[in-house]
């Protein structure tokens, strides 16, 4: 059993499908709503016609046979499991997908991404998703299954497959049927290695009170990257304050821009522009960090900060990321000392005679340096390049994903608790 079926199963079932649906459920009728878990068996025929399937190509189909094994009539609530290889995740058009029932009755079919996968359902024509089908006790029933590549499958990806099991839990361990599916061309899948690289103190700031550091990203395997990607950052501390006021900037072009938020725990940073590919190398954004002057932070405090990239439209599930922790304190306020005096020189300061006319000349100022102040907003992302270190990436993947939401387009929860608590005022 994969460990995403296991801990499915841990969960209400009555949750499940109620985020499956994203609706109420509706009652099921007497028999169909008895519990029978483990009872059923799916296989799936060899498709056809054979061969690898293409991006836009032909489409294949097979049989999926769903039997009871028990004297007990079982309800029967469809989960395609659609277990991927490569480096992007998958959007709904990226996979063709058709069910129709032969020996089953009239049936619907939909596509969904609970957690960010791929996942074909279908269910009784003109009812909920979340409704099930009968089977018999020691019946069967059978369904004619289609499925292909779209065009937008992406190049990073490779083979695929396909289990055939249900959403609540009726299909018992070892009961799942599956294919595989080879794709054409055959692609060397990698991965989006990402990491936080070169961490130390701004130049000429003492020291912890601002740091700069990269993140570094990579593609490795075939194919490339054909949407943008969006990268995310969230931000926790070592204390509990209601105003953190973390200043987070972006060097952009040979210029520090800075990113502002609504919500002090998130901040947007540029994306990623679409196709990066394994020749591209290493690239890195440089990031640079400090409390602004409403911070309530009174001291340094260790602040934890977690990357997340996924897809910039569509499936936004993080996919890959990194995290890194430092200390980091407010600026301090230095005590300005008196101007030291001079004494009065001994000649005369040399005279300007004025200038003829009633017209005087208005004395001359000097503009104050301009700062980077954060939006109110998250900044409109730049369209400018970022840094390209050309360097190897040792990278450590993100190692806490997020905690698993049941549910169709379900996304990271990263540090929900935490930014509730601190949003509180």
């Amino acid at each position: 059993m994969s460990a995403r079926t296991a801990a499915l199963r841990t969960a209400s079932a009555s949750v499940v499908a109620a985020a499956i649906a994203g609706t109420v459920l509706m009652p099921m009728t007497a028999s169909a709503d008895e519990s029978n878990p483990g009872a059923l068996k799916t296989t799936m025929s060899a498709p056809v016609p054979s061969g690898p399937l293409t991006r836009g190509g032909a489409t294949e189909t097979f049989e999926l046979t769903v039997a009871n094994t028990t004297d007990k009539v079982s309800s029967y609530h469809p989960w395609m499991l659609l277990d991927p290889t490569g480096a992007s995740p998958l959007q709904q058009s990226d996979v063709v997908y058709k069910v129709e029932g032969l020996t089953a009755p009239a049936t619907e079919s939909k596509i969904g991404q609970q957690d960010g996968e791929w996942q074909g359902l279908f269910y009784p024509a003109g009812k909920n998703s979340s409704a099930g089908f009968e089977i018999p006790a020691k019946g069967k029933l059978t369904w004619k299954v289609t499925i292909g590549l779209g065009k937008s499958y992406p190049t990073t990806n490779g083979d695929f497959t396909l289990r055939a099991s249900s959403f609540m839990g009726e299909v018992g361990e070892g009961g799942e049927g599956s294919l595989t599916f080879k794709t054409d061309p055959s692609v060397k899948t990698g991965k989006l290695e990402t990491s936080f690289k070169n961490a130390g103190d701004c130049k000429g700031v003492p020291a912890n009170q601002c740091r700069e550091m990269d993140l570094t990203y990579k593609l490795t395997g075939d194919g490339e990257f054909n949407e943008a990607l969006a990268v995310n950052l969230n931000l926790g501390f070592g204390s509990d304050v209601q105003h953190p006021n973390l200043q987070v900037e972006v060097l952009v072009d040979g210029k520090w821009i800075g990113y502002g938020t609504t919500d002090p725990y998130n901040f947007m940073l540029p994306t990623i522009p679409k196709g990066l590919n394994a020749a591209s190398g290493e690239h890195a954004q440089h990031l640079r960090f400090s409390f602004g002057p409403d911070t309530d932070f009174k001291k340094s405090t260790e602040v934890t900060l977690q990357a997340t990239i996924g897809l910039a439209d569509g499936n936004g599930y993080a996919f890959a990321g990194a995290d890194t922790k430092f200390q980091l304190a407010p600026k301090t306020t230095t005590p300005t000392s008196p101007a030291p005096t001079s004494p009065a020189p001994t000649s005369p300061a040399p005279t300007t005679p004025a200038p003829t006319g009633s017209a005087t000349t208005a004395p001359v100022t000097t503009a104050p340096a301009a700062t980077t102040t954060p939006a109110t907003g998250n900044t409109p992302k730049p369209t400018g390049s970022l840094a390209h270190t050309g360097s190897d990436s040792n990278t450590a993947l993100y190692s806490g994903l997020a905690a698993v939401l049941i549910g169709l387009g379900g996304a990271a929860a990263w540090f929900g608790a935490r930014r509730r608590k601190a949003l509180r005022g």
